[in-house]
């Protein structure tokens, strides 16, 4: 590939980067044109386009298998593929069943067998029930543990309290592995007024159900155990900004923590979701608008690690339970295709540039998931790359998205940037635009494995 801006070692170069059996063998600073050598294909960018590594997204429900209506491997890594994403890591739920055991992890790897477009990783889960035995699932190769602290949405999926917490987090260090932890705290949560959890339609009662409180007490409570167990720690999809002074603190301070957020708290304000549109619930909510301009601030700081999509979607009659009620909906927003097109979208409005955006989708999630060879263009990692028009407008269709399922709160969205090619270990999986390649992903092995 030649590219007049490429972005290597953290920097735009003007590059050729050699690839060799699916990875990359060299990268070579360009001056001018300069001649090809007889028999090597060359694929030079258009002038509109850059170069990008392969986007990685640590935080993807696909829910496969068990609950594919929902999604599945196949058409959630061709989202992937299409919006830039090219490694992305499973979450152990809403799949049924969870991925907490051996077998259950076995059962994952079945159902993606011969169906990725991208590469997957897996996370594991911590519930209450297999406190204890982590041992085995993470020398089977997931990447870590994922542990909720409220309920998780999935009656198959339980919580952890105070003490399950301190267990969990002892077991992780111990393994010498990660807990990615959904931190809101149940107390600090406002119980709904009805029996059965119905909310109504306004977004804001469901808003105030989930005060910030109830992610700062959790974050808190979280970084308490790290301190005590020495565990490394990720805080998922944080919205709340009240929460950052503690993260800061706890970096300042050397604990190994790391956090993450999504686009849809970037790019969505509370102020602006209507009554009933319940294809915004997630869960934290979204918040306001200056609350997203102070999230702003710790991505471009640094304080925030990755930004990653939180895919989790659902059906449509899932979605919008009784015309749009906000306690009875699923809580996920699907955007996994569109993740750097929304937040590019709102960067360049900012004033923001490209570069400052790319720590967050590509080196800070891989290293998140204890994948350092991915969003690199560097000799030896997969010849993950992207051909990104950063300046192409479209106009989101989420009928025409490779989501199984066309509900998504940007539906109808003006964007920018559109990842044009995508290669994946060397190889065109997405041209103009469209994916052309389907079914040629891996399964990433364990760690310390090379794929």
């Amino acid at each position: 590939m030649r590219a007049a801006r490429a972005w290597v070692d953290g920097a735009w170069r003007a590059a050729d980067v050699h690839v060799r059996d699916g990875r990359v063998v060299d990268v070579v600073d360009v001056v001018g044109p300069g001649p090809v050598p007889a028999g090597v294909d060359v694929h030079a960018l258009a002038d509109d386009e850059v170069l990008l590594p392969g986007l990685v997204d640590s935080h993807v429900h696909v829910n496969d298998p068990g609950r594919t209506a929902w999604e599945g491997f196949a058409s959630a890594t061709r989202a992937a593929a299409a919006g830039g994403v090219t490694t992305l890591v499973d979450m152990p739920l809403n799949s049924v069943p969870p991925t907490t055991t051996v077998a259950a992890l076995d059962a994952k790897r079945a159902a993606a067998a011969g169906r990725l477009t991208v590469d997957v990783a897996f996370w594991g889960g911590a519930v209450p029930e297999n406190l204890g035995t982590l041992g085995p699932l993470h020398a089977a190769g997931v990447r870590g543990f994922k542990a909720f602290l409220v309920p998780s949405g999935v009656e198959e999926f339980g919580h952890l309290d105070d003490a399950q917490l301190g267990a969990a987090l002892a077991e992780v260090a111990a393994l010498g592995t990660v807990l990615v932890v959904h931190a809101e705290d149940p107390a600090s949560l406002v119980p709904a007024p009805g029996p059965d959890g119905a909310l109504g339609p306004r977004y804001a009662d469901f808003l105030a159900s989930r005060p910030p409180a109830s992610e700062r007490v959790a974050v808190a409570r979280v970084l308490d155990g790290v301190r005590r167990a020495g565990a490394r720690v990720h805080v998922l999809h944080l919205s709340d900004a009240g929460a950052l002074p503690l993260l800061r603190a706890a970096k300042a301070d050397g604990l190994p923590v790391t956090v993450e957020t999504c686009p849809h708290y970037l790019t969505l304000r509370a102020e602006d979701v209507p009554d009933g549109a319940t294809q915004f619930k997630c869960c934290p909510p979204i918040r306001d608008a200056a609350n997203q301009d102070l999230l702003w601030e710790a991505v471009l700081d640094g304080t925030v690690d990755a930004v990653v999509s939180d895919h989790s979607p659902s059906t449509t009659d899932l979605k919008h339970v009784r015309g749009g009620d906000f306690g009875l909906s699923w809580g996920g927003v699907a955007g996994l295709q569109l993740g750097l097109a929304v937040v590019w979208t709102a960067a360049r409005a900012r004033g923001v540039p490209l570069d400052a955006l790319l720590p967050a989708f590509t080196t800070g999630p891989a290293r998140v998931a204890g994948l350092d060879d991915r969003g690199v263009i560097a000799v030896g990692a997969p010849a993950h790359l992207v051909a990104f028009a950063p300046e192409q407008p479209f106009v989101v269709d989420a009928r025409a998205l490779e989501h199984r399922n066309p509900d998504t709160p940007y539906d109808g969205a003006a964007l920018v940037g559109v990842p044009r090619t995508v290669w994946l270990h060397g190889e065109v999986v997405v041209a103009d635009a469209r994916v052309v390649r389907p079914g040629t992903g891996r399964m990433l092995p364990p760690a310390g494995s090379r794929a």
